[in-house]
């Protein structure tokens, strides 16, 4: 077992170091490019289906689905090759590396995603996360909902969550408590819905880029410091 570190920081992946916003419009582009408007709408509604049913983002399972219906289209190869090959490294918010590199000082860092078991972890593989954390990368259907794993598998006396959802944020603080901070960087889509982020408690800390993270946290004698509140 491992001996328990001081603290540690986990990472979201999506809209937290990486905008996943842009990912999906450049998606959304490609498809009304290649296969027109309509199944581009077809594709989003199986896609917006399969995450009703499996409660994540999967792209390349919503892909099989689509092909049900178009068993004769070629093109879906290359739809597939879009998928696995896309430029990742190239939609890191700005300084997210840094903002790693910057907290990776006082403890380990890791990335604790939601995901499928084969796009999700090629996504933090191709966009430099995985090397980030030294392949400290964990993905759950609810990682919420799988928070004893997480403790297992890193122990820490406490730990520093950020994540561009308060719904997570506020989910894992109502089990961890005292033994949790959360950060809320004001990315994406879900982060800048104003009925959204009335639904839940603040977070202990709010930035607006995961950049200013560089900035606005420091640890000093086992304590976190947000200079700039």
């Amino acid at each position: 077992m491992r001996a328990a570190e001081e603290i540690v920081f986990l990472f979201d992946c999506d809209n937290t170091l990486l905008d996943n916003d842009r990912v999906q419009f450049d998606l959304e582009t490609h498809l009304e490019q290649e296969f027109g408007a309509e199944n581009r709408a077809r594709y989003w509604r199986i896609f917006e289906e399969l995450r009703t049913e499996l409660g994540y983002a999967d792209y390349l399972g919503a892909l099989q689905r689509y092909r049900l219906g178009a068993e004769n289209d070629h093109r879906l190869l290359q739809m597939s090759a879009f998928l696995v090959d896309y430029p990742f490294a190239e939609r890191l918010y700005a300084r997210a590396l840094d903002a790693i590199a910057h907290v990776g000082k006082w403890g380990s860092t890791v990335i604790l995603s939601d995901g499928d078991v084969v796009f999700q972890p090629r996504k933090i593989q191709r966009s430099g996360l995985w090397d980030a954390v030294d392949g400290r990368v964990l993905i759950y259907v609810h990682k919420e909902e799988m928070l004893e794993d997480l403790q297992r598998r890193y122990p820490a006396r406490h730990y520093v969550m950020i994540d561009d959802k308060l719904r997570i944020l506020a989910a894992m603080k109502s089990v961890m408590k005292e033994q949790l901070t959360t950060i809320f960087p004001r990315q994406g889509h879900y982060a800048l819905d104003p009925a959204n982020v009335a639904k839940y408690p603040a977070a202990n800390l709010t930035v607006e880029n995961i950049g200013d993270l560089v900035d606005a946290v420091n640890y000093q004698q086992g304590k976190l410091i947000f200079p700039s509140n």
